[in-house]
This record gives C-alpha cells, structure tokens and sequence, in this order.
C-alpha cells in the first residue's frame, strides 16, 4: 500500500515546495500531481515518474511511502487524501491501567478521541460521512476492543480525559481550585482526593496562581473526580517530581481496582513501566501514519521499544537501539575545575535556599534531583548570572549558555532564521549538524515559525541552540519536558556526546530518571521541604547521589537484565527488600 503525505504546512502557495509540485502538475499529461491556486494533491495512483518527482519536493513537503499491504483492512481513520492516517487502535480493559508508548505526532490524541466516541473512524473514506458503527465494529476481531466499541456505540461508556496541554486550563476556569473541583465531583470525595494528590493547602488559590506541578495534580483530581466508565490520562507526570509521580501512580492503579478502564499516554518510561499492566505501542511517520501495536506485557513492549525493532511486527522502528551503560564505564580522571561556589544563600518571599561547598568539573555533566520548589532552578538562575545570592559566593571566569525551564516563543520568524541568529553558521555542517541538530529532529522544523512550533518542538530547538552557544557550563532546566520517550533519550545522548567531545561541562535539572541516568557523572541533590526550604547537597558521585536521593523519596530502583535500563522494584517485593538492607536503593548490577 501506498501512502502519499503532504506537509500542507511547507506547501503554502508561493512557497518552494508550492513551485516545485506546480511546475511538474500535469506533466505527465494525467492528473498525478494537482495544483490550484491554494493546494496540492498528488494521487497515490500516480505514475512512477510523478511519484519520483513528488519525493524529490524541497523542504521535505512531501512523503511517499510504502506500507505492508494486510495494513488495507487495518485503516481505522484518514483525515484528507494526502492526511495522516491512522492503522489500529488499542483497547482499554477493565481493572487494567493500559499504557500507550510511541513518538508525539503520530495518532495517539486521535486515539483516544476514537476511543472516547468524540470522533467517529471513517475507515479510510474520507469524503463520505462516517459509517455507522455498525459497519466499524464489524471490522474488528472478536475480543476486548470490538466489544469496548459496542458499548461506546451505545452510548453506554462514559469517559473522563485529562488533558495533555494543562497550561491551558487557566484560560478556560478563571476561578479557584475548589470551585473548579467541586463542579466535577460526582461522588463526592474531593476531599479525600485533594488529601491523596497533596492539594488541599491549594484549594483556596486561582488556577492562574498554580505552579505546573500544583496545576497537574489539579487536573488528575478532576479527571478522576467525575464518575465514567473509562479514564484517559494525557501525560499525567509531566512537571511532577519523582515522589509526585510515584503517588500518582498508586492513584491511578487505585482507580483501576475499582473496576474502571485506565489509559494512560506516558513518555516516562521508569513510571510507565510501574503504572501499567499492558502497553500498546505506536510507530510511524510524524503528520504522516501511525500504526498501533497488540498490547505487550509493560517490560516486553518498553525493551522492545528501547532495542527498536518489533519481533512480532517484524519491523524496525528506530534505525539503532538506545543502550543503558553500565557506569563503571564513566571513572575517567575529572578534568580541571571550571566553576565552584560556597556557602550560597538565597531568600525569595518565605522560601530560603542554602548550599554547602561544591565544583563542576571539564568533561562533567551534573545531574539536579530533588523534590519541586526545594531550590533546583533558583541555583541554576544563580549560577546562571540572572539571579543574585544573598551570602556565599561563585568563582569568576566561566562562560555560560542557559536553558531555562519555561521557553518563551516570542521570536517573530522561522526555526532556520532564529538558529541563525542565536548560534549563526554552527548548525549548518560538521558533527554539531549530525549529532545534535538531525539527531533532535530540527532539520526537520527549518521552515516551521518559531510561534507555531508544539511544546517538544520547541525544547528541542532550545536544547540545540544552548549547546550551539561557546560556552564553558551548559545550564539545561528539565530539557526533557514536553519531549517524547525517543526523543528524551536523544536528547540526553546530545547533551552527553556534547560535553564529551568538546570537554565541556553541564548542570542538568530533571525528574525522569531515565534521563538522568543517560546524562550525569554526578548528582547534586536536593532536600528540604517545598515552597519553605531548600539545601543542595553534594554533587556526589552518581551511585551514593542517587541512593541519598532515593532514599529520601522511599523508592528502589533495579536494573532490567536484558536492556539494562532502571526499573522502579514493586514496594514490599523480595528484590525491594534486599536492596534496602543492603542500602542499595539504586542497582548499578542487573
């Protein structure tokens, strides 16, 4: 089967991609490739000359591409004759927290609009009205899926969503949380829900006031405040911490044994891999296809998409594996120190911020852990120069590039024209261009305007403009927000490779442990309470960091045998035990 897509995005009248396809239109006196005065279209009929010309379109604004030919029967929706189009759809189950693993952009919002009834799937025939659903669930094997649809043709399912784009709530509810929570909730347990998620001391508050941490917990609480059949979380860790992130997970298993279907889109890998029963993942093209998957056992589909080659599906996914390293393989001799502070302090409003002793030396990436509002980015900005410190002090002489967590969109022109002016030629050519540029997939957003890119776009760009920047220090603020699975990995792998290459160091703020692992030598941590006070301890090496760490959150992690990725260990199971007698809550072995 094959599939035709174009990026109506780059194909703009006047654009070069417009030109192109309108010199070759009709040129083969057919109707191949079709332009009027405001679209394109190029049938997936089309000629081998055509489909040719068509695939050599500038600014990558078209996509030709071969797909197995069983996937005719498997087309659940297709927007447009050269839209994206989605193949299968996974299957909430009752009593299961199911999870959907893949890249962002490739059907997974669309999913769960199928799945919620909100969209009906028109099977591929874009320009008549859907089918009946009838017709739709006829097309599905007997099983848990044909019989999900069943009741959602029957108006018997009722669905609660938590949205992915939580920023977004405070424009549509002005109001406080409680007024915002008591609204939604049905069974009447705000209450006892506000005390699990730890937002009853916020309950008073505007949501425009919420930090994205208090915002999430937010909307988790309303999400699962109002009484349906089946509940879809968009991303429902991001901007939490890993303690935030564990209760949440005990949360929504809670909501599964009540007899409720859990779906759950995640891109944490560690906290998928301890929140769900079955995963499902999703592989295609970006804007162009997606393809879901049987539903896996969590550790078989989070390997097999990590090794990126799916057995079942004979198919590869990602053109090499993501590798976990063993991490006696970093003892390397530190190089030079390159800054060191001391004794800092820091007084904002009623929270204070201390700091003990500690340097960042050449070659070194220093991971940042630690609970939310304990002083991570307030060192950061510090050391940054964009904040001052009230006592201690910082040494003089590094230069320094700053990533900071919330990234403004406020450049009026292209991803190409503000590469250009914040990091000039570098991007262009050489390993910088291969390593870190195609590696983030910004070659890709070139033409795209800087205001119209989504969040993880976004963070890849800034990402690639902090290390395009000569600097000493490389400051990156939880560069893994917004990014998917794939990409948080890449993105950790850049920052490495970066530092590595050019004996240049890093201060590196995430709560995906994931990430963390991939990125650091070393682990300033932490500790104190939220929004009162915070200490930084350390850095540390990364086994006594992360075990200091860890202990305080009261989590043990192993390592899986086969991938040798972290795995978060059940609380209470025989490998749990031995590692906290041992006071081993982070295992470097398998």
């Amino acid at each position: 089967m094959r599939v035709a897509i174009l990026i109506q995005e780059r194909c703009k009248p006047n654009s070069n991609a417009f030109k192109y396809l309108q010199k070759y239109a009709g040129l083969c006196g057919a109707e191949c490739i079709q332009v009027n005065e405001e679209e394109c279209k190029i049938l997936e009929t089309a000629c081998p000359p055509c489909l040719i010309r068509a695939k050599l379109c500038p600014d990558d604004a078209v996509k030709i591409i071969n797909l197995p030919e069983e996937l005719d029967t498997d087309m659940i929706h297709r927007f447009s004759l050269n839209g994206f189009r989605l193949f299968r759809l996974p299957a909430p189950r009752k009593r299961q927290v199911v999870g959907i693993l893949g890249p962002n952009g490739i059907g997974k919002s669309t999913a769960i609009k199928l799945l919620s009834g909100s969209m009906r799937p028109n099977l591929g025939d874009w320009e008549s009205p859907p089918p009946d659903w009838e017709e739709v669930i006829t097309m599905f094997p007997r099983g848990e899926l044909r019989d999900y649809l069943g009741l959602v043709s029957e108006g018997e399912v009722t669905i609660s969503t938590k949205p992915q784009h939580i920023d977004k709530l405070p424009k549509v509810f002005d109001g406080e949380v409680r007024e915002l929570l008591t609204r939604v909730d049905d069974r009447n347990e705000l209450e006892s829900f506000a005390k699990e998620l730890g937002i009853t001391h916020i309950l008073g508050r505007k949501l425009g006031a919420l930090s994205g941490g208090e915002l999430q917990r937010v909307a988790i609480c309303a999400t699962m405040l109002k009484e349906a059949d089946v509940y879809f979380f968009d991303e429902p860790s991001s901007y939490l911490d890993i303690y935030e992130r564990m209760r949440m997970v005990l949360i929504l298993q809670a909501l599964a044994e009540r007899g409720k279907r859990v779906l759950v889109v995640e891109h944490d890998l560690a906290i998928l891999d301890v929140l769900c029963d079955l995963v499902h993942i999703v592989y295609g093209d970006k804007g162009a296809y997606g393809i879901f998957t049987p539903a896996r056992s969590t550790r078989t589909a989070i390997n097999a998409y990590l090794d990126g080659f799916l057995v079942e599906e004979n198919v590869r996914i990602r053109d090499k594996p993501i590798r976990f390293l063993k991490h006696y393989e970093r003892t390397s001799e530190k190089g030079n120190v390159v800054l060191e502070w001391g004794d800092l302090e820091k007084k904002l409003g009623d929270f204070t911020l201390t700091t003990g002793q500690g340097s960042v030396h050449r070659s070194e990436v220093v991971g940042v852990v630690g609970p939310n509002a304990t002083g991570k980015s307030t060192m950061i900005k510090i050391l940054a120069g964009e904040l001052d410190y009230d006592a201690g002090w910082v040494s003089d002489g590094a230069s320094i590039s700053y990533k900071p967590q919330h990234i403004t969109a406020d450049f009026d022109g292209s991803v190409q024209l503000w590469l250009d002016t914040e990091i000039g030629p570098k991007w262009r050519a050489g390993e910088f261009n291969v390593t870190v540029i195609r590696a983030l997939g910004v070659d890709k957003l070139l033409p795209k305007r800087v205001k119209k890119l989504s969040g993880g776009e976004r963070q890849a760009v800034a990402i690639a403009i902090c290390l395009g920047r000569e600097a000493d220090l490389y400051l990156f603020d939880e560069p893994s927000a917004h990014l998917d699975a794939n990409a948080r990995m890449v993105a950790a792998k850049a920052i490495r490779k970066t530092m590595e290459t050019n004996e240049k160091s890093a201060f590196v703020i995430d709560h995906d442990v994931y990430f963390i692992d991939i990125v650091s030598d070393s682990l300033l941590v932490f500790e104190g309470e939220g929004a009162v006070h915070g200490s930084a301890k350390g850095p540390f090496r990364l086994r006594e960091g992360m075990n200091r760490f860890l202990q305080s959150v009261n989590i043990t992690f192993r390592r899986d045998h086969d991938s040798k990725r972290p795995r978060i260990n059940k609380p209470e199971s025989r490998k749990d035990r031995e590692q906290r007698s041992d006071g081993d809550f982070y295992s470097f072995e398998n």
